[in-house]
């Protein structure tokens, strides 16, 4: 009885993964056709550009205060030296500061980030999360995802039923 019992547990596991539907989606592809996906990202892209503008422009005039240390440093007292040096140790402290506080871990980029494609990754969810309902799904991958996935079958492929539930299908799609 003893071994009936494991095998009989095989048995009810194997039918009910059986039993499952699966599908996946290409999240990647359905931001992309997102306008408001593309607006944010742009947005991002800009500040990221600005940030790092400003953060040349302060380890250029680093640079500036070695070349002119090195370049007066033969006028230069002891004493005047040191404070020169101190004040180019200074602004390299502020400006990792500042690259941390721009770029570091929950940073100004991340939140901005965070602020402009949460929404939109979160309606895109809501939306896999209604077909999967529709479908009866139980499981829905995303193809965009770290998982690798080295073969799909395109009848698994739920990413138009999430584009139409997101009202972003092509009118030219309905023709094929």
């Amino acid at each position: 009885m003893k071994k009936f019992i494991p095998v009989l547990l095989l048995l009810i596991t194997s039918i009910t993964a059986s039993a499952q539907k699966f599908g996946y989606v290409d999240t990647d592809y359905v931001l992309n056709r997102m306008p408001e996906y593309k607006k944010a990202v742009e947005e991002i892209n800009k500040l990221s550009n600005e940030w790092e503008q400003e953060l040349k422009l302060k380890s250029k005039e680093i640079e500036g205060m070695y070349a002119s240390l090195q370049a007066e440093e033969v006028l230069l007292t002891p004493e005047m030296k040191k404070k020169r040096a101190e004040e180019i140790s200074a602004k390299e402290l502020q400006l990792k500061d500042y690259q941390r506080e721009v770029f570091g871990f929950e940073g100004l980029f991340f939140l901005k980030k965070q602020e402009l494609i949460k929404p939109i990754q979160d309606k895109v969810f809501e939306a896999v999360e209604k077909v999967a309902k529709e479908n009866r799904l139980s499981i829905i991958f995303d193809k965009a995802a770290d998982l690798v996935m080295i073969y799909t079958d395109p009848r698994y492929d739920y990413t138009d039923f999430v584009l139409d539930e997101l009202g972003l299908a092509d009118p030219s799609d309905v023709l094929k």
